[in-house]
């Protein structure tokens, strides 16, 4: 039995929860008081406007003028973000309603919709609840799941369109103040995001057990519908929001840069709104569910593989729990580790921003390799059996400590590795910068050649992860190794979310004609986040993969696969038709960005060529109607992919069966995580020369220099193309290999008694 009794297990877990939750509130209480005075403007709009401090810089003050328009240009954002999320969550509510009659008709049918008790497959000799029960509940896991990671995400996004004014006007007092303003917001969605997914989950196994009893098989089959319902709305999320804030993006760098030779966040531009809305929906709302999804999947499938585990069949809560229990002492490291980067080290310099953000990975990694040590030696057996494919495995509760921290530390690489290939500060990006001396197409070579190159690392230290993690605790290893990559998601999402607040902050700096010094300190703020943001997509990647795999074994147990023999005819066309599928998607995601990014250029032409005055700054463009272009392309171009994702294992596991699916899912996992990695540190990449070429600050780069330069506009023809590569087509494609696999799991029952129709009829 584990040291950890039942009884307390049941307080620590909700108490470490609430805690992250308590956590993220005195946050944003601390942002929120930035000193504010009331004021009702014409447009019946009420916003609190910063006042002076007589501490400021008296060089960076702006008068009140300066402070009306960032809260004006802050509630145009809002609004604009807020829309869009109400409209796609008005069609997600829809797929949801669907999506969860699906499950439940196909997962009842599996045994006629029969309300008899049937044998248990794994606790041999007993009986467990019937199969419509597994139904109604996967169903409810399903909507559960899909709701918190919409809730994740929206909340994140009213966090950062609160946050980004703040982050403008506290820079006047110094590059330090806006820092810490910019980062406690992104702690507030972080913590938000983990402690309501721990919690949502413990009390849905703790209400789930209600009905289920001693049938812990069926209750944790049923829990996986969970995180279906996360990935599902992560995919939406990400896909649309990913389509939105590029087709804006694009639309705004090539007329206004290229074009007109005007600043980024330049107000004469038309698509400069949709652009800073953008960066909301995509980057915090669509990396919050993004997260949130490999989150809730990754306990799923540890929580599944470990209910026909000996202590899942002995009944042993506290050791089941263990992947929760991970998660809860991950919630209080990140809560030490956010302090050392708002409380114990002060930043002064433009200079020490980076490496403040890359040390609040470094520390959480390491204060969460020792919980990691406290929790495996309190909450497991010391020794204990997994059934791994037939066969039992013992297992020791260190070589479990091993699985999660390998995991751990594994993230650790791939954000390091990220942040060398996405970084100005290193050779690969200034080599990419070099390369725009001779025009767009060297810098495309260049990227394109960094980008392959970037994924060699990260390949080897999953390919580690994965042979140490099997090796010592077959599938439920891969599992927790995954949840050890995730177990520092608090701190991992506050840096993610820190770069989208500081681009709008540079954005309304910009917009609101604020001095050329406080747009150098957001622009310092902005390029810092630029690369952690590459950096959050990385261990969303990796730990996509872990995922996956975890799911991968779970599903090859539950469809009662003895192995996967990629010789057959059966595995091997499923295996390289997966392999095709995220080339497909990234097709359609890049297409989708193509198109909406041709009527936003065609919609900014056509108003500078005909509204007079507009680019002298006599008349103010139509932002709304750029707003609506891009809401309108992102929630049509969005279907397709996401269908895709969703249709691909239901036809495969129906029509060609479960082996065949199998090798689809194998085929989406290899080549998925090498197309991701790829894509988003090429379009990283690029982005990050244009800016070492805009800030001009060593020789090198104002030797290549200054904007509007030839060498410069090449430079954004790069960061262009890269858009849609690192913020659409990248970071989706961790969501296909996972929610593919989570699906899959989820209908195997399904799959494993009526799939395989065409082989039958043959």
């Amino acid at each position: 039995m584990s040291a950890l009794s039942e009884g307390l297990t049941q307080i620590l877990i909700p108490i470490a929860a609430l805690v992250g939750i308590g956590f993220a509130l005195l946050q944003w209480f601390l942002v929120s008081k930035v000193k504010v005075a009331s004021h009702d403007s014409s447009n019946g709009y009420k916003e609190k406007l910063i006042e002076t401090d007589e501490d400021e810089e008296e060089e960076g003050i702006d008068n009140l003028e300066v402070s009306m328009k960032c809260a004006e240009i802050q509630h145009a954002i809002s609004v604009g973000a807020t829309s869009f999320l109400f409209t796609e969550y008005k069609y997600l509510g829809i797929f949801m309603g669907v999506f969860g009659i699906i499950i439940f008709l196909f997962l009842g049918s599996v045994k006629g919709f029969s309300t008899e008790s049937e044998p248990c497959t794994y606790n041999l000799g007993n009986t467990c609840k019937p199969a419509l029960a597994n139904a109604l509940f996967s169903t409810i896991a399903f909507l559960l799941g899909a709701l918190t990671s919409v809730l994740s995400g929206f909340l994140g996004m009213k966090i950062a369109t609160y946050a980004n004014a703040r982050t403008t006007l506290e820079a006047r007092k110094g590059v330090g103040k806006a820092f810490i303003t910019a980062f406690r917001s992104g702690a507030v969605m972080g913590f938000l995001l983990a402690a309501n997914g721990l919690l949502v989950l413990y009390i849905s196994i703790n209400l789930f057990k209600l009905y289920y009893g001693d049938d812990w098989e069926g209750l944790y089959e049923s829990i996986t519908g969970y995180g279906l319902g996360g990935s599902s709305m992560a995919l939406f999320g990400r896909v649309g929001g990913g389509i939105y804030t590029k087709a804006a993006d694009v639309g705004a760098d090539l007329v206004g840069k290229v074009e007109r030779n005007i600043p980024e966040d330049d107000p004469r531009n038309p698509a400069v709104i949709a652009d800073n809305v953008g960066d909301n929906v995509g980057d915090i709302a669509g990396m919050g569910s993004d997260l949130f999804g490999s989150y809730a999947e990754s306990s799923c499938a540890a929580l599944f593989v470990a209910s026909i585990s000996s202590f899942g069949i002995s009944h042993d809560f506290t050791a089941m729990s263990y992947p929760l229990i991970i998660s809860s002492m991950g919630i209080v490291v990140c809560l030490i580790t956010t302090l050392f980067a708002t409380d114990l080290f002060e930043i002064k310099k433009v200079s020490e921003i980076e490496p403040s953000l890359k040390r609040q990975l470094l520390i959480s990694t390491v204060l969460m390799t020792a919980g990691i040590a406290v929790v495996s030696f309190f909450a497991l057996p010391s020794e204990f059996t997994l059934y791994n494919f037939g066969t039992e495995k013992e297992v020791k509760n260190w070589h479990l400590f091993f699985c999660v921290a390998i995991g751990l530390w594994a993230g650790l690489v791939i954000g390091y590795t990220t942040e060398y290939y996405t970084s100005n500060a290193y050779s690969p990006v200034q080599d990419v910068a070099d390369a725009c001396r001779t025009g767009a197409a060297t810098n495309v070579i260049f990227g394109l050649a960094l980008g392959y190159k970037s994924v060699i690392i990260p390949i080897f230290a999953i390919a580690i992860a994965i042979y140490v993690s099997f090796s010592l605790a077959a599938m439920y290893g891969i599992a927790v190794a995954a949840l050890g990559m995730l177990s520092t998601i608090a701190t991992g999402l506050a840096i993610d979310a820190y770069g989208p607040i500081s681009d709008n902050a540079g954005g309304i700096a910009e917009m609101a004609g604020m001095s050329h010094k406080i747009r150098e300190r957001t622009d310092a703020l902005d390029a810092a986040g630029n690369t952690t943001a590459a950096i959050g997509k990385g261990f969303a990647i990796g730990s996509a993969a872990l995922v996956s795999l975890a799911l991968f074994g779970a599903y090859v147990s539950r469809a009662g696969i003895k192995a996967v023999d990629v010789l057959t005819p059966k595995v091997f066309i499923g295996l390289i038709v997966g392999a095709m599928l995220p080339y497909w998607f990234s097709a359609m995601t890049m297409k989708s960005v193509g198109s909406a990014a041709l009527k936003m250029v065609e919609e900014v032409r056509r108003q500078f060529n005909t509204i007079p005055g507009l680019m002298e700054g006599r008349a103010k463009p139509d932002y709304a109607n750029c707003v609506k272009i891009s809401t309108d392309a992102s929630l049509r171009e969005m279907i397709p992919p996401g269908a895709l994702v969703m249709l691909t294992p239901l036809i495969a596991g129906t029509f060609f069966g479960v082996e065949t699916l199998a090798g689809v899912l194998a085929g989406s996992l290899v080549s998925g995580v090498q197309v991701a990695i790829s894509a988003s540190n090429t379009g990283g990449a690029w982005d990050n020369a244009k800016k070492y070429i805009e800030a001009g600050a060593s020789e090198h780069a104002k030797a290549l220099g200054p904007k509007g330069s030839d060498c410069h506009k090449a430079a954004v023809i790069g960061d262009t193309i890269g858009d849609p590569l690192k913020d659409t087509s990248g970071p989706s494609l961790n969501i296909l290999i996972k929610l593919m696999a989570v699906e899959s799991l989820v209908f195997a029952p399904f799959f494993a008694a009526h799939g395989g129709l065409i082989f039958k009829w043959l």
